[in-house]
């Protein structure tokens, strides 16, 4: 169940294979979504169903959610009404608002809190940005997001990159991650705290018959295949 699988840079327009090669492994589940963060890494699966990796196995939780995400500010999940919750002292609390610490509502608007702030509670300062975004997604150094494929990162505004994707991670040191909607995986090169907007994007393949999701943490790339399969990836 381990492969080892190359990378893709494109340069002027024509692919060349690199040096640089992943180390794959196949990891058991099946989901459509997958987060990792803060050492932890959570998941969904087609039917909604939760799940948490304890002991290196993915284990169901009792909630239904239709994205579950992790990192420095805990566990929180969106369930299929779009209600928010956030797992604390073993169970899930639902919050106010209807939209995530970062991320987009069902209307594509787009959300911001300050996550010093405590909550949830009844003041949760959600403030809304200018724009559209059908994905989005926050790290140390910058937040970036897609839509109708197209790309951006935030800066006073949004700001337009090069590319085509459909979803896209922002890792909790800064890796930038996505997926297009043909099921090719892509690394943004380049990205500092200095030059957050990276110089360019690398093709990595993980899943030989295309990928569906990508999340990154601690030197792991954890990848969901079309099918639902698992790999994970470390250099």
């Amino acid at each position: 169940n381990r492969t080892t699988l190359g990378t893709r840079p494109f340069v002027n327009n024509t692919v060349s294979w690199s040096n640089e090669a992943f180390d794959c492994t196949v990891t058991s589940g099946n989901l459509k979504q997958i987060d990792a963060g803060s050492g932890s890494v959570v998941g969904v699966n087609n039917l909604n169903e939760a799940f948490v990796l304890i002991d290196n196995v993915f284990t169901k939780i009792s909630m239904s959610l239709n994205h579950f995400s992790v990192g420095p500010a805990g566990q929180l999940g969106v369930n299929s009404a779009n209600n928010i919750f956030k797992f604390q002292s073993g169970s899930f609390i639902q919050f106010p608002g209807d939209q995530i610490i970062a991320g987009v509502n069902m209307h594509d608007d787009i959300f911001c809190i300050n996550s010093n702030d405590k909550w949830p509670s009844s003041t949760t300062p959600w403030v809304q940005l200018n724009g559209r975004l059908k994905y989005y997604s926050c790290g140390p150094h910058s937040c970036w997001g897609v839509n109708n494929d197209q790309i951006y990162i935030r800066r006073v505004i949004f700001v337009n990159i090069p590319g085509s994707l459909s979803m896209i991670e922002v890792a909790t040191d800064g890796s930038v991650f996505g997926v297009n909607y043909q099921g090719n995986l892509y690394q943004r090169t380049g990205v500092t705290r200095s030059k957050p907007d990276g110089t360019g994007w690398q093709e990595i393949v993980a899943c030989p018959n295309g990928h569906q999701h990508v999340s990154f943490d601690l030197g792991v790339l954890w990848v969901v295949c079309v099918d639902g399969s698992i790999r994970t990836c470390t250099l």
